[in-house]
C-alpha cells in the first residue's frame, strides 16, 4: 500500500482478512488509510452482515430438515440485515469529520 500511495483499505470479508483483521486494522491505523475493516478490527467504517440475524435465520433454515424438508429443496440463504459502523475514535485520529447523513444512518457509532 505504501509503494501504490494508497489513500484508503476496504477489506471484505473472507476468512483470510477475518484471521488477520487486528494487523489489518493496525496497519490502516499506522499508515492514515481511510479503512473499511470489521469493526473489532478497528477500521474507520464496518459494512458487513449483522452476525445475530444470520445465526437467526441459520436457525429456521436447520429446522425444516427435521420436518422433512429436503436439503436439495430449501433455498440459498443471504444475509438480511447490513450494518454500518462508524468509528469516531479512528476519524478523530484521521482528523476528518464524518458527515451527518452517514452518522444518522449508521446502525451504531462507537464514540
Amino acid at each position: 500500500m505504501d509503494r501504490a500511495h494508497a489513500e484508503a483499505v476496504v477489506a471484505l470479508g473472507s476468512s483470510l482478512t477475518y484471521r488477520h483483521r487486528a494487523r489489518l486494522g493496525d496497519l490502516a491505523r499506522e499508515h492514515r488509510l481511510l479503512s473499511v475493516l470489521l469493526s473489532d478490527a478497528g477500521g474507520l467504517l464496518s459494512y458487513m452482515p449483522n452476525i445475530k440475524a444470520i445465526f437467526g435465520q441459520c436457525a429456521g433454515y436447520v429446522d425444516k430438515k427435521p420436518k422433512g424438508a429436503k436439503p436439495s429443496d430449501l433455498p440459498v440463504q443471504e444475509p438480511t440485515k447490513i450494518d454500518l459502523i462508524v468509528n469516531l475514535k479512528i476519524a478523530k485520529t484521521l482528523g476528518i469529520t464524518i458527515l451527518r447523513s452517514i452518522l444518522a444512518r449508521a446502525d451504531e457509532v462507537i464514540e
